[in-house]
């Protein structure tokens, strides 16, 4: 990881790193792709044919896997291509290889920090029974510290959800841990962070159980993380915001979009080109 210091903040990038990626896929002079994943393709078991070495595959995705630590973009796509390494088909390798180009155009692509104020943020969202396989939902969550993007994650939720509403709710609980460990861990190392922390969530249905001390027969199943971001709410840890979903920046974490909508989320998400002219 390259650490870039200046007067205004931090700025991390792993330049060398994807450089390294696109030769070890052969990619060095390839034709850039404008997103890392294509909307219109969902991957699944398909009796496609399976790849003849498997292995660079895995290695592939490994790297991309580690990258993702100042690539938030490619956290969904490099999420998904990971879901078939024990058995990958030509299908996932051509996934892989648009992560990979989408790379090419975006090389020197770094996350900026300027620890100004402690203010603690986040987004949560989620994409209901998005896998074809499986029908499992996948979520997604942003963090920011201030302005400042400082933990995020896409990953496909453990158990079906049977609606939006509870697949929404499983991500905020997930993300309600992170802002408390994040709290907790500032405040165990000596700075004082202002309460509650702010958590914009763009589905009510989701937010409206959290509020409600009622469990009601569709969310019974579900009844630990009620407990758990209700118990949160009413002691005043978390704020709940309601935000449209052209806002929601989670988006990039739980679905592939297209290139305009990438490169409005990267730029909210703090994210820009180190070398672009000013």
């Amino acid at each position: 990881i390259e650490v870039s210091y200046s007067e205004v903040g931090i700025a991390l990038c792993q330049r060398k790193y994807a450089l390294d990626i696109l030769s070890d896929a052969c990619l060095s002079d390839c034709k850039p792709s404008d997103s890392p994943m294509d909307p219109l393709v969902k991957l699944d078991n398909e009796k496609c044919e399976l790849l003849h070495d498997p292995e660079k595959y895995r290695h592939l995705v490994g790297k991309l896997n580690y990258l993702t630590i100042t690539r938030p973009a490619i956290s969904f796509a490099v999420s998904a291509v990971s879901q078939f390494m024990s058995a990958p088909r030509t299908t996932h390798w051509q996934a892989v290889l648009h992560i990979i180009r989408y790379l090419k155009g975006h090389i020197h692509i770094a996350s900026y920090s300027d620890p100004d104020c402690l203010e603690v943020t986040g987004y949560s969202d989620a994409d209901w029974a998005g896998c074809p396989v499986d029908r499992r939902s996948t979520s997604g969550y942003c963090v920011f510290l201030g302005g400042n993007l400082v933990s995020w994650k896409s990953n496909k939720q453990s158990v079906v959800s049977r609606s939006s509403a509870e697949a929404e709710y499983r991500a905020i609980a997930n993300v309600t841990g992170e802002l408390q460990w994040i709290h907790m861990l500032l405040t165990e190392i000596g700075f004082s962070v202002a309460r509650p922390s702010t958590l914009h969530c763009d589905n009510k249905s989701a937010m409206h159980i959290a509020s409600n001390s009622v469990f009601h027969e569709q969310t019974k199943h579900s009844e630990v993380d009620c407990h758990f971001v209700r118990e949160k709410f009413n002691c005043g840890e978390l704020k709940l915001v309601h935000t449209c979903s052209e806002e929601q920046l989670a988006d990039i974490f739980t679905k592939a979009l297209r290139s305009g909508r990438v490169s409005y989320i990267c730029h909210q998400l703090g994210l820009y080109d180190m070398y672009a002219p000013t």
